[in-house]
């Protein structure tokens, strides 16, 4: 599940507004490489909406199936924001449906007959050919 957290305006190159939705996956714990201790911590992703302010700022809290998942990229710069360093990263973050993996459930294979109505239907005494109260006869 991810959980809808918050909303970000943003602007297009040709000037015109949107919001995006900022989704957080669940708890992860996590190593630190230089202390070996663990953290918690949890991924981000934004994605784009068609919806206005208010829509989005009642969708915060509301949770959706899926997660967020790592998917390679060609080596890439990126600013951090708060430092001005530039690092390469060759990965970004996508939201993934649950689903997916759920309609790649097997379906159960259907065997048709041959037979008609009128072969199943064809005996003399229908009614004798049955026990009616489910024991054969003796």
């Amino acid at each position: 599940m991810v959980r809808i957290i918050n909303y970000k305006k943003r602007e297009t190159e040709d000037g015109r507004m949107f919001y995006v939705l900022e989704l957080q996956g669940s708890l992860e714990m996590v190593k630190s490489r230089e202390t070996s201790k663990y953290y918690d911590t949890a991924k981000r992703k934004t994605i784009p909406s068609t919806f206005d302010e208010e829509t989005c700022r009642s969708l915060i809290g509301q949770e959706m199936p899926g997660n967020i998942k790592k998917v390679e990229t060609e080596p890439y710069e990126f600013t951090i924001k708060e430092t001005g360093e530039v690092i390469e990263l060759n990965h970004r973050w996508e939201y993934s449906e649950e689903t997916e993996t759920s309609r790649q459930v097997a379906k159960p294979s259907v065997e048709l007959s041959d037979s008609t109505l009128e072969d199943v239907v064809q005996f003399e005494n229908f009614e004798s050919a049955f026990s009616s109260n489910g024991v054969g006869d003796k």
